[in-house]
Parts: structure tokens; C-alpha cells; sequence
């Protein structure tokens, strides 16, 4: 029996004190994450409060400023109302004395009277007029930088006209200058196209009507054949005889044209489209053309002709007279031009 009892004392477990442990832990885990979120709740809502203190004040400061604004804003305008008042003051107490005076002259008690009266106006509006006085400085110095700046926007609007009249003058003696020019180049051209018809028309009396020496527009067309040997920019012994008659009109026409018309010859080479071998003399038509241009400008200067009214220019075969590839076509395209223009 005794052992019996000892096994049911032993399988009875008291679970109790461990439960409230447990509940106890809990409870402080609890009341820690609390008192954590009460504080953080206490340092967010000081923050908050110290952002609106900074707002107010900022709020608060901008009031001030717009209400001293709207004050200065005010203070013409209250400057000129009270000068009104003074004025309108000034104007009673001017009828008052004048009425305090009539009294005075019709009794020695009343005028008494009167003249005290008179005298305490006379103190009061002594001190209305050094206010009106002071208001009228004021208003002064306003009106005397008005007339300032109205001063300075006059001698502007004077400069500016000056300035647009001079660029009117400006522009029509321009326009005057360029249409007077224009005329003189005409003139220029004229005499100097004239100059040129006498010199084609010499030219074409020395040299005879030959079909291989003619006048194409403005230019004077000898073909490379009457002047050089295939290939070469040595003038042949024909071409030579040609030259010189050529230079003896250039020295003749020189005396008749004025000096003022700044004259030149211009002697242009030309080929046709056939292309050099390369192995020759000039390695391209551009060579060819250019040694042809200047041996005959260097003729000339040997027979007499100023050198400064000589020009010499290759074209190759790039400025052809006709198209095509015949060799009649190639003929007429080797040549050499002469051109008398200004420089």
C-alpha cells in the first residue's frame, strides 16, 4: 500500500511555476517593445514639433515682411494726403484769422478777445506751415528726380535720332558712292570693250582672215598647229612670225589706252581630251596646256611687251569649245586664247 502511494506522488508533476516563467518573460518582452515605440513616438513627435516652431517663425517673418512692405508701399500716398490736409488747415486758419480780425475791429473787449485767439492760431499754424513745409521738401526732391530722369531719357531719345539720322546720311551717300562706281565700271568696261574691238579688228587685219586664227565672243583663237609642234610648247618658226606681229599691236594699243584702265592680255592654253603617255616632256594636258600659255607670254615680253600686262593660264583639256571626238573636234579644241580684260 505504502508503495503505491509513493508512485502516484511521483507521477503527479507540477508544470505551474515554469508556465509563469514563461508568461512572465513574455510580458517583459512585451512591456520593452512598448516603452522602445513610446520612445521613438516621444523623439518623432519632438522633431515634428521642433520643424513646425522653425515654419511658424518662417511663416511669422514673412508676414512681418509683406506688412512692411505694404506699409512703404503706402507712405507716397500718405505723404500726399497729408499735404492735402495741411493745405486744407492752412486755408481755415487763413479764414479764421481774417474773421477774428473783423471782430476785432468792431469792439475793444471782443477784439481782445480776438487777438488771443489770434495769437494761439497764429502759433498753431506757424507749426502747420514747418510740417507742410517739410512735406513740400519732400515732395520736392520727388519732382526734382522725375525731371532727372526725364532729362536723361530726353538725351537719349536725342542720341538715338542723331545716331538713326547719321545712318540715314551714311546710307545714302553709300548708295550714292556704289551707283556713281557702278557707273565708272561701266564706263570702264565700255572703253575697255571698245579697246578690244580696235585690237581684234588690228589683229585681225595683221594676221589676215585665216581659218585657223578667228574670234570667238571675246577672245582671239590661234589653233596650237599654227603656233607649236605636236606635243611641244616651243613656238615653231610660223608661230614665231605670228607673235611678233601680235606684240607689235599690243605696244601700239598700249599708247592709246589711258593709264586709269588697269589693263592685261590674258594668254589661256588649251588641249584636247587625248591623254598624254607620260614618258614625254609633260606628264598631262594640265603641264602642256600651262608650258604652251607661258612660252607664249614669255615671247612676248622679248618683242617689247610689258611683262605686268601679260597673264598666262593652263586649262588642259577641261574648257573644250566643242564637244566630241572627232579629230576635227580635237583640232578646234587645241588652241591657244587671247583675251584682253581687266585686271
Amino acid at each position: 500500500m505504502a508503495l503505491g502511494r509513493n508512485r502516484k506522488a511521483l507521477r503527479h508533476v507540477d508544470y505551474w511555476p515554469g508556465f509563469v516563467d514563461a508568461l512572465s518573460t513574455l510580458l517583459l518582452s512585451i512591456m520593452f517593445l512598448l516603452s522602445v515605440f513610446v520612445l521613438a513616438q516621444f523623439l518623432l513627435s519632438q522633431e515634428i514639433t521642433g520643424k513646425d516652431a522653425v515654419l511658424n517663425r518662417l511663416n511669422s517673418q514673412i508676414n512681418e515682411l509683406t506688412q512692411l512692405l505694404s506699409l512703404e508701399q503706402g507712405n507716397k500716398q500718405d505723404l500726399e494726403d497729408t499735404i492735402a490736409n495741411l493745405q486744407a488747415s492752412l486755408t481755415n486758419a487763413q479764414n479764421e484769422q481774417s474773421r477774428l480780425q473783423s471782430l476785432l475791429s468792431q469792439g475793444a473787449g471782443a477784439g481782445a478777445a480776438a487777438e488771443g485767439k489770434i495769437n494761439e492760431l497764429s502759433s498753431g499754424l506757424e507749426s502747420e506751415k514747418q510740417i507742410s513745409a517739410r512735406a513740400l521738401s519732400q515732395v520736392e526732391i520727388l519732382n526734382q528726380q522725375i525731371m532727372a530722369l526725364r532729362k536723361q531719357i530726353g538725351a537719349l531719345e536725342d542720341a538715338l535720332n542723331a545716331s538713326e539720322s547719321r545712318d540715314k546720311e551714311s546710307n545714302a551717300k553709300i548708295a550714292d558712292l556704289g551707283k556713281r562706281l557702278n557707273v565708272a565700271l561701266a564706263q570702264r568696261v565700255q572703253e575697255l570693250n571698245r579697246y578690244r574691238s580696235d585690237f581684234f579688228g588690228r589683229l585681225r587685219e595683221i594676221l589676215s582672215d585665216r581659218e585657223n586664227i578667228r574670234i570667238v565672243g571675246d577672245r582671239f583663237v590661234f589653233q596650237s598647229e599654227v603656233l607649236f609642234p605636236s606635243g611641244t610648247a616651243v613656238l615653231n618658226e610660223a608661230g614665231s612670225e605670228e607673235m611678233k606681229k601680235l606684240a607689235v599691236a599690243l605696244i601700239e594699243l598700249q599708247k592709246e589706252i589711258p593709264d586709269e584702265i588697269n589693263w592685261v592680255l590674258r594668254v589661256d592654253g588649251h588641249t584636247d581630251n587625248v591623254a598624254l603617255s607620260g614618258t614625254g616632256q609633260f606628264k598631262d594636258n594640265w603641264e602642256l596646256s600651262s608650258a604652251r600659255a607661258i612660252s607664249v607670254v614669255k615671247f612676248l615680253i622679248a618683242n617689247g611687251v610689258p611683262a605686268n600686262r601679260l597673264v598666262a593660264a593652263g586649262f588642259g583639256e577641261f574648257q573644250p569649245l566643242e564637244p566630241g571626238e572627232t579629230p576635227e573636234v580635237r583640232a578646234r579644241n587645241r588652241r591657244i586664247e587671247l583675251k584682253l580684260t581687266e585686271r
